[in-house]
């Protein structure tokens, strides 16, 4: 502990600190009225004050510090919101149906940091490079060359190719742009919160609304423009490369991004209610915040 002694003055006219056992003196000080004050770190500070006459000693007795209260303050700065979303982000890519098929595009997390634009990038690129989703684009082209869908494409390695690519640039595009360019330009988070409490009816209608809302990068929900505009702009750039027989008009175009909608809808009830038990040794996120 340390201690002041101060005389009439206001400044302290000498100070000291305890022994191990807690004593402590003060000699050669003026006669007259004093204050004593005691204090440390971690204790609220005491004060008492007397008057020393000529010659006299004063005993102090045992003075008692009560605890402080303890305070905790926690400052995130932005440079630490990118780390822990950078946390979180790695620990979603481990997410897998199965543990085969990639989930990347939910969170567990109620209150998980916001994603910056770099890493809304890096979600979108590691879902389009993962192996099972070539895998599941090449069986999906196997099957159409099967069955002759797109008979413009033709048959054999050639027409197979052409299916695989144009599968391929359907998921690519629709993920890149709703999932990354969209949502960072409108700043809104492309993952499915899952939800996990509540009655049956209020976790589907959760999941249903959120094919059309979607939590922003303020934390608030809002109109899933990402979303929604990412669907019809995958669907107008894939007239691009069908063929000319299948390419669809303006009409079309927005019945898919309808339809997209109502999958996206199917897609959020099988998160809410299905997909969390097939996926084993789910990950525990970090705090989002820490002390």
């Amino acid at each position: 502990m340390v201690l002041k002694m101060s005389g009439n003055g206001a400044a302290p006219v000498a100070s000291t600190e305890t022994d191990s056992n807690g004593a402590f003196g003060f000699a050669n000080l003026p006669p007259g009225a004093f204050g004593l004050t005691v204090s440390s770190q971690g204790f609220v500070t005491q004060s008492i004050s007397g008057v020393l006459h000529a010659g006299e000693t004063f005993d102090a007795r045992t003075i008692a510090l009560p605890v402080a209260a303890a305070t905790n303050e926690v400052i995130v700065s932005a440079e630490s919101r990118v780390d822990i979303a950078q946390e979180q982000l790695n620990f979603e890519e481990k997410q897998r149906v199965l543990g085969v098929f990639p989930n990347y595009y939910v969170i567990y997390d109620h209150d998980a940091v916001p994603l910056s634009a770099r890493q809304k990038f890096q979600l979108a690129w590691r879902t389009s490079i993962d192996p099972v989703t070539w895998m599941m684009t090449g069986a999906l082209a196997g099957m159409e060359q099967a069955s002759n869908t797109f008979a413009g494409y033709g048959q054999g390695a050639q027409g197979y190719g052409k299916r695989f690519g144009a599968n391929y640039a359907d998921g690519f595009s629709d993920t890149m742009i709703g999932g990354a360019i969209l949502p960072s330009l409108f700043k809104q988070d492309p993952r499915y919160f899952y939800k996990g409490t509540g009655t049956i009816s209020s976790r589907a209608m959760y999941a249903i609304a959120n094919s059309v809302i979607c939590k922003g990068d303020n934390g608030r929900w809002q109109p899933n423009y990402s979303s929604i505009l990412g669907g019809l702009a995958a669907g107008g750039i894939s007239n691009l490369y069908y063929p000319s027989s299948n390419r669809s008009g303006v009409d079309v175009t927005f019945t898919n991004a309808l339809i997209g909608t109502a999958e996206g809808a199917m897609q959020n009830l099988a998160q809410e209610f299905l997909v969390r038990r097939l996926t084993p040794r789910l990950p525990r996120y970090p705090s989002t915040v820490t002390q």
